[in-house]
């Protein structure tokens, strides 16, 4: 099968029917033609159109070697540095679209699938087939081109550290109840599947951690399938006016609480259950942190590029390059963008083979870069802020500039390069990154992309080998 359409998505999905709640209401018909989900199920289908670009090709697919087809760059198992970096421009070709503010892109998933799928015999004392699951699934996914949504998280009831769910209570978080010839049984809920409804599957992984038996599981599933439901919290595409929310209307991509009501896995979907161990393998086992840090990396890396240029077009459209603190601003940007790039380049750069022949990047300089991007992302925002100041406020709407009082705003919103409108349309894109509930929710989500920050910086100050440098200092206090 060869890769995915746009429209071929867009049909696929509606087709799911999906049993997605918003606004207390369940979504009947084409959910592509909903106003919540309308922009983004477009945006993602030029994201497919761009795979079947003949002009990128080369680096958006790849020939299948089960099939002789061509399919998605972004289930690739690099085995070269070369992959890596065919990777890393299919990522960004992507990200450049839509300004690196889709986090969940199908990118996203198929690289964490894909890296397990490459480390998939660790799972081979499993009392299941997982090895054989995962595998089959994977071919399955990367032949069908499928899209992902996925859960990690389970609600956050309590907190403390040692909270245990009552099982005489109410089930709350998502675990499995039971088994039967067909599978495994799964109830309760789960957070929070970004593009819940919008996508062929659903992957669950574990949260992490020491879990007990019943919360020790990692299947996928169809999005439509039963007892599944998906509740939505408020969209934030407000309008469909790409001139009043240019990037709400187009690349919101919505969060769901999702809801197991009994729902039945199948046992070829289960890729483990019932084995706390493999929950903790599945991650740190396998190598699923430095690919999918890479594919996040990439991303983070070109929304840097968008920021810088809108701030950098914010200061030539009022002509206030002059000024140093402007300067200083801009620079700050450029610093945390050449960061990056750097982190993103010297992993790839040190790449080698893992145990199962497949090619990945060192993952110090990615742990590096992740940890860096949230405290840098809400001070981009901020600087836009600073640099937009009252004209953030002064955004009049699409169906001012078409009313009677155009003129009035064409006189008075004019800028030093531009006309008023075309002021207002740069003026509302920089307030729906830094100002709009779009760009909001953006800032909370880069800050916790990849968890707790302060948990990844633990991670970072548990794994990083610096024992070289203490015996360094040793050996200099102790010299005569």
């Amino acid at each position: 099968m060869p890769i995915l359409t746009g429209k071929g998505y867009i049909d696929r999905i509606n087709k799911l029917g999906s049993n997605v709640w918003i606004e207390g209401k369940r979504i009947k018909g084409k959910i592509s033609e909903h106003p919540a989900f309308k922009g983004v199920m477009e945006s993602q289908a030029t994201l497919y159109d761009l795979q079947n670009d003949p002009d990128k090709s080369d680096y958006m697919t790849f020939v299948s070697p089960d099939t002789g087809t061509r399919v998605g760059t972004s289930f690739l198992i690099p085995t070269s540095k070369e992959d890596l970096e065919k990777r890393r421009k299919m990522t960004q070709e992507w990200a450049r679209f839509n300004l690196g503010m889709m986090g969940r892109s199908p990118d996203y998933m198929n690289t964490a699938l894909s890296a397990i799928a490459a480390g998939a015999s660790i799972f081979s004392d499993s009392q299941i087939s997982s090895t054989e699951n995962i595998l089959r699934f994977y071919e399955e996914a990367r032949e069908k081109d499928y899209s992902f949504t996925h859960t990690f998280i389970n609600p956050q009831v309590n907190r403390a550290q040692y909270y245990l769910e009552d099982f005489d209570e109410e089930i709350i978080s998502a675990q499995v109840i039971d088994k039967n010839d067909e599978g495994i049984i799964v109830h309760g809920a789960r957070l929070l599947a970004t593009q819940g409804g919008i996508t062929d599957e659903l992957l669950v992984f574990p949260s992490g951690g020491n879990l007990s038996n019943e919360f020790s599981y990692a299947f996928s599933i169809p999005s439509n399938t039963k007892g599944l439901k998906f509740i939505c919290r408020e969209s934030f595409s407000y309008s469909q006016s790409h001139f009043d929310h240019p990037l709400g209307s187009r690349f919101e991509e919505m969060d769901t609480l999702i809801v197991f009501d009994h729902v039945l896995v199948p046992w070829e979907r289960v890729f483990f259950y019932d084995q706390p161990e493999f929950a903790k393998t599945l991650y740190t086992g396998t190598s699923f942190f430095p690919l999918v840090l890479h594919q996040v990396v990439s991303r983070q890396m070109t929304k840097t590029e968008s920021i810088l240029g809108v701030a950098q077009s914010m200061v030539d459209m009022i002509n206030i390059g002059e000024y140093q603190h402007v300067q200083e601003k801009i620079s700050e940007i450029i610093t945390g963008y050449e960061s990056l790039k750097g982190l993103l380049f010297s992993a790839e750069l040190q790449s080698k083979a893992d145990k199962w022949g497949t090619t990945i990047p060192t993952l110090q300089p990615l742990y590096a870069a992740v940890n860096l991007f949230p405290k840098l992302y809400p001070r981009y925002t901020e600087i836009l802020q600073l640099l937009g100041a009252s004209s953030l406020v002064s955004i009049p709407t699409e169906m001012d500039f078409q009313s009677e009082i155009k003129e009035d705003l064409n006189s008075y919103l004019q800028s030093s390069s531009t006309n008023a409108q075309e002021r207002v349309k740069l003026y509302r894109l920089a307030w729906d990154i830094s100002m709009s509930a779009f760009g909001g929710r953006q800032t909370l989500y880069e800050r916790f992309f990849f968890g707790d920050p302060i948990r990844l910086a633990s991670n970072q100050y548990r794994g990083y080998e610096r024992s070289e440098f203490v015996e360094r200092i040793k050996e200099f206090i102790n010299k005569k």
